[in-house]
């Protein structure tokens, strides 16, 4: 047992001596008020270098960033302390590269990013041409946080507000967690979702606030094992699961998690979406949601195989997406509309093994009764369901 403790007094004596080397960009020029850009980038790559933990400091105040990306591999483990607040052009035709986000950061290994400062993207002019579902044509607009291919790492407590596009894009990524992350956005704000997390495995959201107008979060093609657990949605359209099958080469989704979440106020709660006369065939399954409060929640529970938003498909050919695996347990609140919930699976490919259990759910509008849609499912019921669900 001594020389445990011997070990482990050696072990601490040399985390002390080489404690944490601090890069701060107003000692490579950043000043408040003006581009960070350069200033950010040096200190970056000097603390990427380094062969001990670093941190780069973003001092509070408020300082101007046209755009940047930070890249690894690092050499030691790299924190990124963001006090003040980062603030993105309006005008998006001035960015740099206008075919890039506003701040990408990839091959990362133990990246840590914290200090309760803000990431804002300034989009309240460029949502005006966020058009994109409807005009194919339209601008590109910047996403304002890019990880890609980030592996072993935490996001917390910053925020990320106003983005001129999705506030988080998560490509690649493994043993990722957001923690007490804040999304900020007007609901009327277009196609800002909170977080979208796609081809990436191991990913943790926990005691986070998203307030947006589109998806709280969305999840992509290729996810595999997240967890969401005590998140606030609202406003927002909710946690989906795609829009998928658009894309030929698209791959399969399983482990999702989600959690003693609170929707309040949004267009939905927990969706699936997938796209008809489309020719992907990947699978969804390992769907699990459980102790969720709907606080006046349009959708709270919908899976829509028939997704065709303006009328960019055709509805005759059903969906080839198998939903498998999925339970819906203890699900409690208030819907706006009659609709607590639409099971709308593929005629080709009907939802299989589907569990549903101690669903208690009011309307709180006047143009009731409450009813549920289903077709092309036959789900195993566990403890009361409240408005009673399909053949129950």
């Amino acid at each position: 047992m001594a020389s445990r403790f011997i070990v482990l007094f050696f072990a601490l004596l040399a985390v002390n001596a080489h404690p944490p080397e601090t890069f701060d960009i107003r000692n490579y020029g950043g000043k408040p008020d003006a581009n960070i850009a350069k200033a950010l980038s040096s200190a970056w790559k000097e603390a990427c270098s380094a062969t001990t933990p670093s941190t780069v400091v973003v001092p509070k105040g408020t300082f101007k960033l046209d755009q940047i990306k930070l890249v690894g591999p690092c050499k030691a483990p790299i924190k990124l302390q963001v006090q003040g607040t980062v603030k993105a052009p309006s005008d998006y035709t001035n960015l740099p590269n206008k075919n890039a986000e506003w701040i990408t950061i990839s091959y990362v290994d133990h990246l840590t990013i914290q200090g309760g400062g803000v990431f804002d993207g300034n989009g309240k002019k460029a949502w005006t041409k966020n058009d994109c579902g409807k005009n194919p044509k339209c601008a590109k607009l910047p996403i304002n946080l890019s990880f890609n291919f980030i592996t072993n790492s935490i996001i917390r407590d910053v925020t990320t507000k106003d983005s001129k596009n999705f506030h988080v894009n998560v490509l690649g990524c493994k043993n990722v967690t957001f923690q007490r992350f804040t999304v900020s956005a007007p609901g009327d704000s277009i196609n800002t979702d909170g977080l979208h997390i796609a081809k990436s495995e191991y990913i943790n959201v926990r005691d986070c606030v998203i307030k947006t107008g589109d998806d709280c979060i969305s999840i992509g093609d290729g996810m595999k094992q997240l967890h969401i657990e005590k998140v606030t949605c609202g406003p927002g359209h909710g946690i989906s699961v795609g829009s998928l099958g658009k894309g030929k080469t698209e791959e399969d989704v399983t482990g999702i998690y989600v959690k003693n979440c609170t929707f309040i106020g949004t267009q939905n709660g927990i969706r699936v979406k997938t796209w008809p006369s489309a020719p992907a065939t990947l699978k969804i399954t390992d769907l699990h949601y459980e102790d969720i409060i709907m606080d006046n929640v349009e959708n709270p529970i919908i899976i829509d195989q028939e997704y065709c938003p303006w009328n960019q498909c055709k509805l005759d050919s059903p969906s080839l997406i198998q939903v498998s695996r999925m339970t819906v347990k203890n699900i409690k609140g208030t819907t706006k509309t009659p609709v607590a919930m639409t099971f709308a699976c593929s005629k080709t490919k009907p939802c299989k093994n589907v569990e549903i259990g101690d669903i208690d759910l009011a309307y709180s509008g006047t143009k009731g009764p409450i009813t549920t849609k289903c077709a092309n499912i036959n789900p195993t019921f566990v403890g009361k369901q409240n408005p009673p669900i399909c053949a129950a």
